[in-house]
């Protein structure tokens, strides 16, 4: 009989390509997120490599962070933001990357238009430039976040070098009171494990009051 293994092992496991001497892993990447902050570099080293993107139906991208919250219709004021949105729908274009323009109805946060598109789904290894990318781990997905140089590189092979992280099971029984949310809840876990309590570790959160939990909530 088998030992027993945890979500993420299996996950880990399954999309494992290789396994170097040193024991950085190439993982396999289901679902890559784009946004225009951390792609524009990415994007230029690919051009001047000659490389194409490996799987465009794996790739979705969104501008998010320089977007206005008001009169969109008036375009963006700032000069920079202007000309990072812009330059990602270019680099989307050219690429052949499906892009959810900022006028576009299925535009969002980028965390966001992954489970509201099925793009995210469980079982699934999922990247994004931005360090919320963690939080598709509600829906039963391997989620990370990823510096430029590793966007340039899931583009390019739709893999990501890396180190095997450590295991964390946190465990919360009982019913949550009244009042007491979801952020109330992370916040008494930071306080026990610090606010670096969790680097190096992929957490696995559990018990009756995690089942409890909404999807937004998770």
């Amino acid at each position: 009989m088998s030992e027993p293994r945890t979500l993420f092992d299996k996950i880990w496991t399954n999309h494992v390509v290789d396994r170097s001497e040193d024991g950085i892993c190439l993982l396999y990447i289901d679902r890559h997120l784009v946004h225009e902050v951390t792609s524009p570099q990415a994007f230029e080293e690919l051009r001047n490599a000659g490389r194409k993107v490996r799987r465009i139906d794996a790739t979705l991208a969104v501008p998010d962070h320089n977007v206005p919250t008001t009169n969109r219709a008036a375009g963006i004021d700032d000069p920079e933001s202007r000309l990072q949105v812009g330059t990602l729908t270019q680099n989307c274009e050219e690429f052949g990357i499906p892009c959810f323009a900022m006028d576009d109805l299925r535009q969002g946060i980028v965390h966001i238009i992954g489970p509201e598109q099925g793009f995210t789904q469980p079982g699934m290894t999922i990247v994004c430039g931005d360090s919320h990318t963690s939080t598709h781990g509600a829906f039963g997905a391997l989620a990370f976040g990823i510096g430029t140089s590793h966007v340039e590189h899931v583009l390019a092979t739709q893999c990501v070098p890396m180190s095997r992280p450590n295991s964390m099971e946190i465990r919360v029984n009982g019913d949550l009171p009244p009042g007491v949310t979801a952020k109330d809840l992370i916040l008494a876990i930071i306080g026990q494990i610090g606010v670096a309590g969790g680097v190096g570790y992929v957490i696995e959160y559990t018990g009756e009051a995690v089942s409890a939990l909404s999807m937004e909530a998770r």
